[in-house]
């Protein structure tokens, strides 16, 4: 019998192959009571058990393959500090000896404790992170079973085969890669989840969120995963197997040929001149960018040196850090962005709670609750100038007041590097992130006092529209296209044009190939995205005339109907 499944896609490409289902050791464990003279034996196996699991985090960590996620250090590191969290390492053994039962029922009640804690997050980052809990608690478990590192292998060596499971953790990612997968499919996780980035980060399609794909599918059904759409097809019929099957063929040639651009110019047909820039997260992220062609950094998230560890990045530390990054691009430019923590990223031994973190004390606010803080990072930047083509991001600005802050903290930081005879350049162009509807409405004020601006899509969206696109519940009303949404694009590109202030685009817009000429006819000349994503953008650039697509752009811009905005775009694109 055939039927379709839905759920989130979360990295491209299609897959047709035979269902493989693997399940992990559940929590569901048997409880039993140990007489008193076993208890020393049964904490010592708990012991050994969690020292194993240590040990294969180190493992997976120095044996991670070059192509994985720049992340997957700051996963592991993430899961080992879960491994060491009192409530999976120490709880578990007090309890042992105090009610004489079993490691394994003590380590699921204090999983259930544990996890419990992250359900009470209202930040549904927060709360996905709850899984992370569960895939520590299950590979501890498999070391108290004896069968750590359970690899399947493939039900069939001579076709496709489709991993299905419940869950996978990015460390399972990594280990299955070589077995050759065609694609991963799971019951739970979502876009923001870490397994997304890693299966992301291979170029493996993956779909997460099915539900009951795990108790439908039997091993070897013929399965067709359409990572773009986030659609799982099982047992099609001759007609739809041929359809993809050309589908696919598609797929890997558009990938072969995108290859081949990666040292041309990003021009349109009538000879502008776009830049095509790269988010990264860390200064090794920047082999990638080059191999993608990318021809600048966009943004360089600084939070993620922060991120997943007990101890500050000192001023060195971070000095290092952009300096590898400025020195790494060979002076082309390279956007550094002041950390942006709080909300999803909450700083180590400053975690607060709040009904609305995202609205909170983070970025350029929290930056400025936190002097101290704020300056070693604007030392390490200022001393990194010198080293290559560096600008500075200032992220969430709201109002004036903020940026004059902002503005005198780094006119203070460098006196005090001029008093030291440390040198930095001067001239470093000082930049603000538009990602609240507050500074889009007065840009003027803003582009005054910087010397350029970027948009922020991610929030500018969330934060226009009311709507958390992490949030299932709501995610379908996050609309790029909310015509609320395109005036103010326009209005912010438009503005900045005219001032002469160089803008710049690095939400996950200027990475979404149904709008690249739309937001090339606002105006924009500057994008900035995943490294990945720079071939299929550049594509659409190189295909695309500025005149032809002017009349089009207008019509979008003045249409209030969704249904007609749609038409339209799906008509620029065709151009």
């Amino acid at each position: 019998m055939s039927f379709t499944l839905h759920g989130i896609a979360v990295s491209s490409g299609i897959a047709i192959g035979y269902a493989h289902l693997i399940s992990h050791t559940s929590l569901e464990v048997v409880h039993y009571v140990l007489p008193k003279q076993f208890l020393d034996e049964e904490i010592a196996r708990f012991d050994t058990a969690l020292q194993s699991a240590r040990r294969e985090f180190a493992s997976l960590r120095s044996n991670r393959p070059s192509h994985s996620a720049a992340e997957f250090d700051a996963f592991i590191e993430l899961h080992q500090m879960i491994l060491d969290d009192p409530l999976l390492s120490i709880a578990p053994r007090e309890m042992i000896v105090a009610e004489h039962c079993n490691a394994e029922w003590a380590l699921k009640i204090q999983t259930e404790a544990l996890v419990a804690q992250f359900d009470e997050f209202e930040d549904a980052y927060l709360r996905e992170r709850q899984l992370d809990v569960k895939q520590v608690a299950e590979r501890l478990l498999m070391h108290l079973s004896g069968h750590p590192s359970h690899l399947p292998q493939p039900a069939r060596h001579d076709v496709d085969t489709i991993l299905v499971a419940d869950d996978l953790s990015p460390a399972d990612l990594i280990q299955f890669k070589p077995q050759q997968y065609a694609a991963f499919i799971t019951d739970v996780g979502g876009a923001t989840s870490h397994t997304a980035i890693v299966a992301r980060s291979l170029n493996t399609p993956c779909v997460v969120g099915l539900h009951h794909a795990r108790m439908l599918l039997r091993e070897d059904d013929l399965l067709i995963l359409d990572g773009e759409q986030g659609v799982l097809i099982v047992n099609p019929d001759k007609a739809m197997l041929a359809e993809y099957k050309l589908r696919q063929s598609e797929w890997e040639l558009e990938r072969k040929k995108l290859k081949r651009l990666r040292t041309a110019r990003a021009n349109t047909l009538d000879g502008a001149i776009i830049e095509l820039h790269a988010n990264i997260e860390r200064p090794e992220d920047i082999v990638e960018a080059k191999e993608h062609g990318a021809t600048g950094i966009g943004l360089f998230r600084s939070e993620f040196l922060f991120l997943n560890r007990h101890n500050l990045p000192s001023e060195e530390e971070q000095f290092t850090a952009y300096r590898a990054v400025a020195e790494g691009m060979e002076g082309q430019p390279v956007t550094i962005r002041t950390f942006d923590l709080g909300s999803d990223k909450p700083l180590k031994g400053k975690e607060r709670t709040a009904n609305n973190p995202a609205l909170g004390l983070r970025a350029i606010r929290l930056c400025l609750a936190e002097p101290a803080l704020f300056r070693t990072q604007l030392r390490a930047l200022l001393r990194a100038t010198h080293y290559g083509n560096i600008k500075i991001l200032i992220p969430m600005l709201s109002c004036v007041s903020e940026l004059n802050q902002t503005l005198q903290f780094i006119a203070a930081t460098k006196q005090s590097l001029d008093h030291e005879g440390i040198p930095y350049n001067r001239e470093v162009k000082i930049g603000g992130m538009i990602e609240i509807p507050a500074a889009a409405l007065s840009l003027n004020i803003f582009a005054e006092k910087l010397d350029f601006l970027s948009i922020g899509t991610n929030d500018l969206i969330q934060y226009t529209l009311a709507i958390d696109r992490t949030d299932q519940d709501v995610a379908h009303l996050y609309d790029p296209l909310h015509p609320a949404i395109l005036y103010l694009l326009a209005h912010i590109i438009g503005t900045s044009n005219k001032l002469r202030k160089p803008i710049s685009l690095c939400g996950e817009m200027a990475g979404e190939l149904p709008y690249t000429r739309l937001l090339l006819g606002m105006g924009l000349r500057q994008f900035s995205m995943s490294s990945v994503q720079v071939p299929s953008i550049k594509q659409r650039v190189l295909t695309t005339s500025l005149p032809d697509i002017a009349p089009l752009t207008h019509k979008i811009l003045r249409t209030d109907d969704p249904m007609r905005l749609r038409e339209l775009l799906d008509k620029l694109n065709t151009i």
